[in-house]
This record gives C-alpha cells, structure tokens and sequence, in this order.
C-alpha cells in the first residue's frame, strides 16, 4: 500500500510541464509578442506530444503485423483509427495556429534561429513509418510481409474487399491514416503560405516549396490497388446493366 496517495499535479509532473515554456523574446519583445511566443511554443509541444503517442500506437501495430493473429489485428485497426484521429487533432492545431498574429510571428521569429519544425526527430520517424508518393513507409512493408507470412497477398486482400475480414479494415485503416497525414501536410503548407510568404525557411529549407514537395499521398501501392478494385467492379455492374437492357422488350 502506498504511503501517500499520487495527487493530479504530481502524476502529470505539472510543475515541469508547466514550466517548460520559455519565450526567447522574454525581456526583448512587447508582452504581446511574448504572449503570442509562447502560444507557438505550446502549440508545437502539444504536437510532439501527440506525435510521441502516434509513433508509440503505430508500433504496437506493426508489432501485430509480426503475429497477424485476428485477436491482434483487431486491436491494430483501433490502433491505426486512433492514430488517424491525432492526425486530425494536429489538423485541428494548425488552424488553431492561424490565430497567431502575423505581426507578432514577423517580430520574434529571429529569435527562433535556425530552429524549425522540419528539425522533428519524430516527425521524420513518422514520415519514414508512412512513408510517400516515391517510397514505400515500414508500416505498408510490414503489412506485406505479414500477410505473405500468413499465406495471403495485399492484392488478394483488397481484391477481396470485405470478405477479408480484419485484414480489410486494416487496409482501410492504412488508407485513412494515409489520407489524414496528407490533410495535416497540406494544412501546414497553408498556414506556412499565409505566414511567410515565399520567404525561407527558419531552417534554411525553401519554405513553402520545399513543404509543397514533400505533402504527397503515402501508401501508393493500396492506391493502385484499390483503383484496379474499382474498375473491376465497375466493369463487373457495366456488364450487368448491359445484359438487364439486353432483355428488356
């Protein structure tokens, strides 16, 4: 039995949390340029933090890939809607992050350095987990093996559409953790677009363009499959249709 009982401030460690903000433009800036400072940093700490739990989610379900046991697989699809839905969350902060002043972002931006957002140790974990339009991410190439180890393709499972059963919602799973990292990417290319303009970035990228070229589909290889699903059916019901005019009077 514990000697003492775990209070709310001291199991979320808040005196740390809190005091993890520090606005570089403190003592060097208006208090509304500091206010708004330290509204970016809490911004982008939250993100990692959501980003921290995305990785940690995305990990137990590669670890299910490893058994394709249906019980696991199961557990992986609320995985993988879990983690589509903190892609949506971070969606979400970027328009929270357009509430900034673009004045106050203009005036203590050179206090940030060469710090920058592209510098994510765990944003470039992720985007190698997802991979993009060009390379292939591990979630997709764990999938695969997965299902070549369980006697099965990715072409056969989404040829079979629901009669996969749980390997389907997997599928479906990867294409909406696909689609809502996109949607997150292209949000940050708008808010970029809208706060910088067509200046470069704090870390020395292009800006905009270089966010531009990297906001690109994941999971290609589901995409073309899925499309060769749709024409497949739509053949199959073009076909039909063709043969029930055929026997009308």
């Amino acid at each position: 039995m514990m000697d003492t009982e775990e209070s709310y401030e001291s199991y979320l460690c808040l005196d740390q949390l809190l005091s993890l903000q520090q606005p570089s433009s403190s003592g060097r800036a208006s208090g509304q340029t500091v206010l708004s400072e330290q509204f970016f940093i809490v911004c982008h700490q939250t993100c990692e933090l959501w980003l921290k739990q995305v990785l940690a989610d995305l990990s137990a379900v590669m670890e299910a890939f490893s058994t394709m046991r249906p019980t696991d697989l199961e557990h992986a699809v609320a995985l993988l809607h879990r983690a589509g839905e903190l892609l949506r969350l971070l969606h979400e902060q970027l328009i929270v992050l357009e509430r900034l002043p673009f004045e106050d972002f203009a005036a203590f931006r050179p206090f940030l350095g060469s710090a920058s957002g592209a510098q994510s140790p765990q944003f470039h974990q992720l985007e190698r987990l997802i991979g993009n339009a060009v390379r292939t991410g591990t979630l997709y190439m764990e999938f695969a093996r997965g299902a070549e180890r369980a006697g099965s393709t990715v072409d056969t499972i989404v040829e079979a559409g629901p009669e996969a059963g749980v390997e389907h919602r997997i599928v479906e799973g990867l294409l909406d953790l696909g689609n809502g990292y996109t949607r997150w990417k292209v949000g940050h290319v708008a808010l970029t677009s809208r706060m910088l303009g067509d200046s470069p970035g704090t870390g020395g990228s292009a800006g905009v363009a270089y966010l531009m070229d990297h906001a690109t589909l994941p999971f290609a290889e589901l995409r073309l499959l899925r499309g060769k699903s749709h024409q497949r059916i739509a053949e199959t019901h073009s076909g039909a249709s063709t043969a029930f005019h055929a026997g009308l009077p």
